[in-house]
């Protein structure tokens, strides 16, 4: 049985054991909680954060030398960062456009008086600029800072491609340490389905089956909009920019996907997904290892979807209602906000408080959607990732038909 059977079977037992332990007894799933389903999850999760940073680190450095001219890497940053942020001011716009025909949150049905959060301020947009740069990049290892270590990356990688041959034996040795961390990937995903199963059975055992009921129709609007975004957004940027069948990504690429599902994390999904994007999708190596762990820190198209919906539900929870100019407000803020609170723990929540404090909304909303947002967070993880390596594909693409033009004009 291939491993992508074996994911997908493990995360629809995890959904059905999750349910079926919200008709036992809560002491009893506290118990199964902690002894089984935890340990499984947690070790799963430290097998790949164990590997996350080596393996940025290694892949920036890489991906960089292997383009080897700095404006031709200028302008594939360029290129990744627009791509990004357009598809994230579309997620936003999809949203706000679902939230409003759906109305998950019609006024007098959810009770706003115990409603509570505590809203935690995100940096300003100029110093996470200037923080960009490590003092210390070791630290920023240690801490897992990842967009110090990816701006460390780039200047080794931009080392390496100047100095050519003087520094040879450094870029073979970063190769080889490439093939050993891709080598702990590919064992560390023969224990993805049971992994998979644990974390999904705890997220939906957790959750409870009140708080799914209460918002079903909210959650119906965040993932409606989440498939709709995938379908046709990156569909069409695949098929109309990269020229390429936008099928035959995503059956190459669910794999990726089940684990950012289960892990509700891009990071620890990123060694999985570089690997099926440069194996699988034939996405150029050195494209790869720049853009998707530059996606993982900064592409929240399926965090902006979260953010849109549940500004328009905590609107309609409040009778508080949203016009054109709040509309657009909240597409401009939380598209400049994707890039400027990268790497923020709870970033979601985060940037959702920052959007309803900017236009006039109570942000004790927020504690509405709090219960089922752990579920959410695994469905945006693995829309963030797609977007990531659709990005790496169509740049790729793009870049494999001029090196074709040149070879034939040669």
């Amino acid at each position: 049985m291939s491993l992508t059977k074996k994911i997908i079977i493990a995360l629809i037992l995890g959904v059905i054991v999750g349910i079926g332990l919200n008709f036992t007894s809560s002491d009893l799933f506290v118990i199964i909680d902690k002894y089984a389903l935890n340990p499984v999850g947690q070790l799963f999760l430290n097998l790949i954060m164990m590997i996350v940073v080596p393996i940025v680190f290694v892949s920036i450095v890489l991906g960089t030398a292997g383009i080897g001219d700095p404006g031709k890497l200028g302008k594939i940053g360029a290129q990744t960062i627009a791509f990004y942020l357009v598809t994230t001011a579309i997620a936003l716009m999809l949203g706000l456009g679902i939230g409003t025909l759906l109305e998950p949150g019609k006024a007098g049905v959810f009770e706003t008086n115990k409603a509570d959060f505590e809203e935690q301020s995100a940096p300003p947009i100029m110093e996470t600029i200037v923080n960009i740069i490590p003092e210390n990049p070791f630290e920023a290892m240690t801490t897992g800072n990842m967009l110090q270590i990816i701006a460390f990356a780039i200047f080794i990688g931009v080392a390496l491609a100047v100095l050519g041959e003087k520094t040879k034996g450094i870029y073979q040795l970063f190769e080889q340490a490439n093939d050993i961390l891709i080598y702990i990937v590919n064992a560390v995903m023969k224990t993805a389905p049971y992994g998979a199963f644990a974390l999904v059975a705890s997220a939906i055992g957790d959750a409870g089956l009140d708080a799914l009921g209460s918002m079903a129709m909210y959650m119906f609007a965040v993932i409606l909009t989440l498939i709709l975004h995938g379908a046709i957004t990156y569909s069409l940027a695949i098929w109309g920019i990269g020229k390429a069948k936008p099928s035959k990504f995503f059956k190459e690429f669910f794999p990726a996907m089940s684990v950012g599902f289960s892990t509700s994390s891009s990071s620890a999904a990123l060694p999985v997904s570089m690997k099926i994007a440069q194996e699988k999708l034939g996405i150029k190596k050195s494209i790869s290892s720049f853009v998707q762990p530059l996606g993982a820190t900064i592409n929240m198209d399926g965090t902006a979807i979260m953010q849109a919906v549940a500004t328009v539900f905590i609107s309609q929870v409040y009778a508080i209602p949203l016009g054109l100019n709040d509309m657009l407000m909240v597409v401009l803020t939380a598209t400049l906000a994707s890039i400027g609170t990268a790497g923020v723990p709870s970033v979601g929540l985060i940037m959702l408080a920052m959007v309803l404090n900017q236009i006039g909304l109570p942000v004790e909303g927020v504690a509405l959607i709090v219960g089922v947002d752990r579920l959410l967070d695994m469905l945006r993880t693995s829309l963030n990732i797609t977007g990531d390596a659709a990005c790496a594909y169509v740049i790729s693409e793009n870049e494999k038909r001029k090196e074709s033009k040149l070879a034939k004009s040669s």
